[in-house]
């Protein structure tokens, strides 16, 4: 039957919100745009493509993927409350978005912006085939971080190499307000493959969290509550395990960096300023890497390192048998639980690059395989900053692990922890077992340390020089 006007029914107006790094309902600008505006009898796909290229491109470590799926099922989740359902795909991610637009006549697709070299290639995919299809691309900013990379910058260049100006930057912006998460989502009857599960991941590491943007926002307000005021104080306490492990949430998206910070400033005090300061630093590497895309794989700051390689070193480092127990620990929490203490990163990374004096990328590509955070920009731009080929402003500095150890676990109980060998031996004499009688170090079935720090230390110092 014609309108009144004699031109027919209206058209039924589709968008696709094609989720990526922003796993939530909450403080999604994506979602929140393609809902914006849409008329009576409109609808909004929520698409994720479990994307091929990601495998291809070595980012799809199990992990991460358990992870993911615990995030999609909570998503679904969130959706369905609200009358949509998550629409899950599986191939090339450019194809399978023009086969649901072939599908539903969606004119509108809602992405988030990305830094790293694949998401940037993946939007100019996009974009060409949806131009071509006539379909419309809307990239939203600052939906992954905080501030947008590129929203502060100093005068005549292209992004802020050193932190602490660009800190003072960032909070003068200040972010933006977050977003309500929608109360109705009208979806389009496309259909998808099951939702991926947990159970079908192997080589998962036993001890990764839960992911999913409900778990992540409990632990958000129960860190708020109860985390937040130590921070400042306990936040390098090994033993102590104060801080917020929110890293995994923030990396899938699960929670908004934006929200994170609107939270954690209302909480207050010394910190809750450490906390943002943190923050801050995500959104540094990420500004970085967008206008330094080459420095994902590639010296930011070369120093003519030469680096050196011994696959028996390398073994050691990665199983947490180097003789160092600080060391050993940190590595081994990783192994269990995909996560690792930010004061044991800084720790096992300095020890691979200056006293192993070992390529930055083989440490970044091992903390990528088991990382549940493993965050491109966060990640290799860390482990360049550690090795002195980064934003470092003390390229050359080397951590020592027996003197962060006293300092940073001077009971000894993070070791002990997880370095079960070392269980009986009392107190801090745990970073030293060589000191130990013959009799007992014989007994703990621990190694010896694999190399001298000060010869380690002479060493690095003679290569930088020379480079």
């Amino acid at each position: 039957m014609p309108d009144d006007d004699g031109s027919g029914p209206a058209a039924r107006e589709v968008r696709v919100a094609l989720f990526t790094s922003d796993l939530r309902v909450h403080d999604n600008p994506v979602l929140r745009a393609a809902l914006a505006g849409a008329g009576p009898g409109s609808a909004v796909v929520p698409l994720f493509v479990l994307d091929s290229g990601v495998r291809a491109a070595g980012f799809d470590a199990p992990n991460r993927r358990a992870f993911l799926a615990d995030c999609l099922a909570d998503l679904d989740a969130a959706l369905r409350e609200r009358g949509g359902a998550l629409v899950v795909r599986r191939g090339e991610v450019v194809r399978e978005v023009c086969r649901v637009l072939a599908e539903t006549g969606a004119r509108e697709v809602h992405v988030a912006a990305g830094v790293s070299g694949y998401a940037v290639r993946r939007e100019e995919r996009l974009r060409a085939a949806l131009t071509s299809a006539r379909c419309a691309l809307r990239v939203h900013d600052g939906v992954v971080t905080a501030l947008p990379p590129g929203a502060v910058v100093p005068g005549g260049k292209d992004h802020f190499a050193v932190f602490t100006p660009y800190f003072r930057r960032w909070r003068a912006v200040g972010v933006r307000e977050p977003l309500a998460a929608p109360r109705r989502i009208a979806g389009a009857g496309v259909t998808g493959v099951p939702l991926p599960g947990r159970a079908e991941v192997r080589g998962v590491s036993p001890g990764i969290p839960v992911g999913g943007e409900s778990t992540g926002r409990r632990r958000l307000t129960a860190w708020l509550r109860d985390g937040i005021t130590r921070y400042d104080d306990r936040h390098d306490d090994l033993a102590g395990d104060a801080t917020s492990r929110l890293s995994p949430f923030l990396h899938f998206g699960c929670l908004s960096a934006a929200e994170v910070v609107h939270r954690a400033t209302r909480a207050g005090g010394p910190g809750a300023e450490a906390f943002v300061r943190q923050l801050a630093w995500r959104d540094f590497h990420h500004q970085v890497l967008a206008a330094r895309p080459r420095a994902a794989g590639h010296d930011y700051r070369p120093r003519g390192d030469r680096w050196r390689h011994d696959e028996r070193e390398v073994a050691a480092w990665r199983a947490g048998l180097t003789g160092y127990p600080v060391v050993d620990a940190a590595m081994r929490q990783l192994a269990h639980e995909g996560w690792m203490h930010n004061r044991g990163r800084l720790l096992v990374a300095s020890f691979l690059t200056k006293t192993l004096y070992t390529d930055w990328r083989v440490g970044a590509r091992h903390f990528s395989d088991l990382l549940v955070d493993g965050d491109v920009a966060n990640n290799q731009l860390n482990w360049q900053w550690v090795a002195g080929t980064g934003t470092d402003t003390r390229p050359n500095r080397v951590l020592n692990p027996l003197s962060q150890a006293r300092r940073f676990d001077p009971d000894g109980d993070y070791v002990r922890r997880w370095v079960p060998e070392l269980g009986g031996v009392p107190g801090a004499a745990v970073h030293q077992p060589w000191r130990l009688p013959a009799g007992e170090r014989a007994g703990l079935g621990y190694p010896e340390p694999m190399v001298d720090l000060s010869a380690a230390r002479g060493r690095f110092a003679r290569a930088r020089e020379a480079g």
